[in-house]
């Protein structure tokens, strides 16, 4: 008799023979009536592709087309960042709903849960259930399975698993109410801890909001008005000057980079890039008193102000204290103010205007700030004692918001730590949920091999 080779000729014991996990090669241990079989068990995985650009009929407004991007939203994926027409639709592979997307070129193991039918790009391989939708794709989040999914990924330029590596993954099955029953655990758990997320995450995003509103009132004389009422002065005290007044103005230069030997000196060069709302104390690179001698770089003395002047990004516009003797390149305004304008009090300026300051900068590819905008720039400055008193406040009540903020982030790591322990629990059967007397998992299986 002729071997049987086709998938179709085998019995169901030989399927489920094929199907099971060979005992001694699982990840880990599960309960006594679970199994571990291949994810192909358990899905019908899809790669998504790209309809030919060239048609531009194939796209519209009609039926949503997602990218990895749109898997942000991980358990309520439904809106796409792109959409295609009905002809589109017709000739790309319709997801349904309910199916698992996994990015599987680049951020390999993103995923999220599609709510509503769609397509997808080629980074995207779809997981169609033939389980409890949610059930698969909360495993998909779990540590295991993308680790098993980086372990196969190709050794190329950017990472890539095809389809039928995705396939050959692990997967614990368990019974069908158990499945249901470790979803519903799992939204349980994982909604309490979102709202607590969403709590911290509101206290990192207002945090700029609420800098903002401290330092306008440092600014507009608000913050000190109960110093000055109880000192005996008036906010008519305060003087409006431009930075060129009350500052002297410099900036640096880059030595030649065809002389290396230039850049092997004891001499702090500051970069814009080190320029971050904090005091300079090093440098990522030194230049020699040659490299000095023969460019426009200058060193300046501790307690200068830097500004940085270039950058489409969000440096520009950034200012530092220098903490330390050193010089700087060409795109770092340096300011050292006059004896009656305290330096940091001039800092926390910086950081009150920097939205506005960035938008009076010019340039044609690359917009840029100069010495002559930021010295036109005004500042109301009040006597040297209240200079002191606000920047005292400022260090002080800035601080704590960035504790705050801190404290914050920190919560989120934490919740989403929690919710890595809750996923990886939950499939070793450990949530207690798991019923010893139900029907072993191989049973459904077969259900699932024999298309029941």
């Amino acid at each position: 008799m002729a071997k049987k080779t086709k998938a179709a000729d085998l019995s169901i014991e030989e399927k489920l023979e094929q199907a099971l996990i060979v005992p001694g090669y699982e990840p880990y241990k599960i309960p006594d009536n679970w199994c571990w079989t291949s994810f192909k068990n358990v899905a019908e995985v899809v790669t998504g592709g790209t309809p030919s650009k060239k048609h531009k009929e194939y796209y519209g407004n009609v039926f949503p087309f997602f990218k990895p991007a749109d898997l942000n939203t991980g358990r309520n994926v439904s809106i796409a960042s792109e959409y295609l027409s009905e002809e589109g639709k017709k000739v790309s592979r319709v997801i349904p709903a309910k199916s698992t997307l996994v990015c599987c070129i680049g951020s390999i193991g993103k995923s999220g849960f599609l709510e509503i039918e769609g397509s997808t790009n080629q980074q995207i391989n779809s997981a169609i259930p033939k389980i409890e939708p949610l059930y698969l794709y909360y495993y998909v989040n779990t540590d295991c399975f993308i680790n098993q999914l980086w372990s196969k990924s190709s050794a190329t330029t950017i990472s890539i698993v095809n389809k039928t590596k995705m396939e050959e993954c692990y997967f614990p099955l368990a019974p069908l109410p158990e499945q249901q029953r470790i979803v519903e655990r799992i939204e349980s758990l994982f909604s309490k801890l979102d709202e607590a997320k969403e709590k911290a995450q509101e206290a990192i995003d207002s945090f700029e909001t609420r800098k903002a509103a401290i330092l306008h009132k440092a600014f507009s004389g608000e913050l000190t008005a109960k110093w000055r009422e109880e000192n005996g002065v008036g906010i008519e005290s305060w003087e409006r000057k431009r930075i060129s007044e009350c500052c002297k103005l410099g900036s640096g230069g880059t030595p030649s980079r065809k002389k290396p030997n230039y850049y092997i000196g004891d001499i702090p060069w500051i970069k814009t890039g080190e320029i971050n709302w904090n005091t300079v104390n090093y440098s990522e690179e030194s230049i020699t008193k040659e490299a000095i001698d023969n460019s426009s770089a200058k060193v300046y003395a501790p307690g200068a102000v830097l500004v940085a002047m270039y950058g489409m990004g969000i440096t520009r516009g950034k200012a530092a204290i220098l903490g330390i003797e050193a010089a700087t390149n060409q795109a770092v305004c340096v300011l050292q103010p006059k004896e009656y304008l305290f330096n940091r009090y001039l800092y926390f300026f910086f950081m009150c205007n920097y939205w506005d300051i960035r938008e009076q900068a010019v340039g044609g590819n690359q917009l840029n700030l100069s010495a002559t905008i930021i010295g036109k720039l005004n500042i109301d400055i009040p006597n040297l004692e209240e200079q002191y008193v606000i920047t005292e406040l400022l260090d002080s009540i800035i601080e704590k918001e960035y504790q705050t903020k801190q404290i914050a982030e920190s919560v989120i790591d934490q919740i989403d730590a929690m919710k890595k322990a809750i996923l990886a629990r939950a499939f070793r059967g450990e949530l207690g949920t798991n019923d010893h007397e139900e029907e072993s998992a191989v049973e459904l299986l077969k259900q699932i091999l024999t298309g029941e």
